[in-house]
């Protein structure tokens, strides 16, 4: 896998794994960008279990947040019932694309003890302090700040402030400092605890769930490229110093999606929603096979000649694997797994399935295998996550 931090690809995972994949703030639906990420992690996932890998994979759920909250408020509705609509939509759609669920699934708020425990051993070794009554990360503190992203000061400002941050806030240590907790206010949810009445800021949540319910280093830290920095730089940050240890040996990004003219994102509006898809009678594996035919850390731009040829695939697909016999597909699977061990290469696995199906209606008597439509079959199945 390609990693953001080494620049280079790197092995991930030997007999076993761990896996963190930062997941959705809930407040609308899933995006084809998000599923582009999940279905990217969720190959990952697949080659490590057929390669008999014990696999350890948490996902949370930043279930109160900023944006969370706004969307609540634009709209009337309370946030926790926002919040749970969208959790089981998200739910519905990554069961439909066939992303294997990770092994915990967990949400901010059910862990607020295990992020003011963190906190608390942060303060105890100097890496925190008060702004009133709100309690900040010094940047200090973390002497390889920065080796996750690799990006210059002046980038590090530009970001921090476009992706959540508040560098200017007076009374900050450092501009870069960042958020651990957020003192009540009024009219925002709160949560009763040793450091203050208030709630989490978002990087601490995930490296509070991450220490909580996987041993360090993890393997993996997962998630879209938009968070490189500052949420796995920060999230990085912080388990360095309490654990004394690197959070990751690999941190590894998906590429964004584009739509429009721009990167898809809610944002600028520009979205091509999942569950819309599928109401509109679309087969999730076909949604599927059109993320699939794009590399996980390549950024691309969607049209509607993606689904368009990638519903053609699922056919001609399903055709061969519906046929009584066909040529061997055992160089077929090897090949398959070849290519996902190849840094995840899904368009070269595609194009190998592609290459058999193109002579399996052709197959002679004396060539012709009945087992090699089922591993066909099998085989898409169980390293591709398609259904056939």
């Amino acid at each position: 896998m390609w990693d953001t931090s080494a620049q280079a690809v790197v092995p991930v995972g030997s007999a076993s794994a761990s896996m963190y994949v930062c997941g959705i703030t809930p407040y609308d639906a899933t995006h084809l960008g998000h599923a582009a990420t999940y279905v990217g992690f969720d190959l990952l996932n697949r080659a490590w279990r057929d390669a008999g890998v014990d696999v350890a994979y948490v996902q949370n759920v930043t279930d109160v947040d900023d944006p969370l909250l706004e969307r609540a408020a634009a709209t009337g509705e309370s946030w926790q019932d926002l919040a749970a609509r969208e959790i089981a939509l998200f739910h519905e759609d990554m069961t439909a694309l066939r992303v294997l669920p990770p092994a915990r699934y967990v949400g901010v708020v059910e862990s607020i003890p295990i992020v003011v425990a963190l906190i608390q051993r942060l303060q105890a070794v100097g890496a925190a302090y008060d702004i009133d009554g709100d309690l900040y990360f010094p940047v200090a503190a973390a002497p390889d700040f920065g080796a996750v992203s690799g990006i210059d000061h002046a980038t590090m400002l530009a970001l921090f402030a476009e992706r959540g941050g508040d560098p200017q806030r007076p009374g900050k240590k450092d501009p870069l400092d960042w958020l651990l907790w957020r003192a009540e206010r009024s009219g925002e949810p709160a949560w009763d605890a040793a450091i203050g009445r208030g709630r989490p800021g978002w990087h601490v949540e995930c490296t509070a769930i991450a220490l909580e319910y996987l041993a360090t280093p993890l393997d993996v830290q997962g998630g879209g490229s938009d968070l490189v920095f500052p949420h796995h730089e920060m999230c990085a940050a912080q388990a360095a110093v309490v654990t004394g240890v690197s959070f990751a040996r690999s941190y590894v990004h998906s590429g964004m999606v584009g739509y429009d003219g721009g990167k898809m994102s809610k944002s600028r509006g520009n979205l091509v929603f999942v569950s819309v898809l599928r109401r509109s009678g679309v087969d999730p594996m076909a949604i599927r096979l059109a993320l699939l035919a794009h590399h996980y850390r390549g950024d691309w731009e969607y049209t509607n000649a993606d689904l368009a040829a990638a519903t053609t695939r699922l056919h001609t697909w399903r055709a061969a694997a519906s046929l009584v016999t066909a040529p061997s597909a055992d160089q077929l699977l090897a090949t398959v797994r070849d290519r996902l061990a190849d840094d995840l290469d899904s368009p070269g696995a595609l194009a190998a399935i592609d290459a058999w199906v193109s002579t399996a209606a052709d197959a002679v008597t004396d060539t012709a295998d009945p087992t090699a439509p089922g591993l066909m079959r099998s085989t898409a199945d169980a390293l591709l996550g398609i259904a056939l």
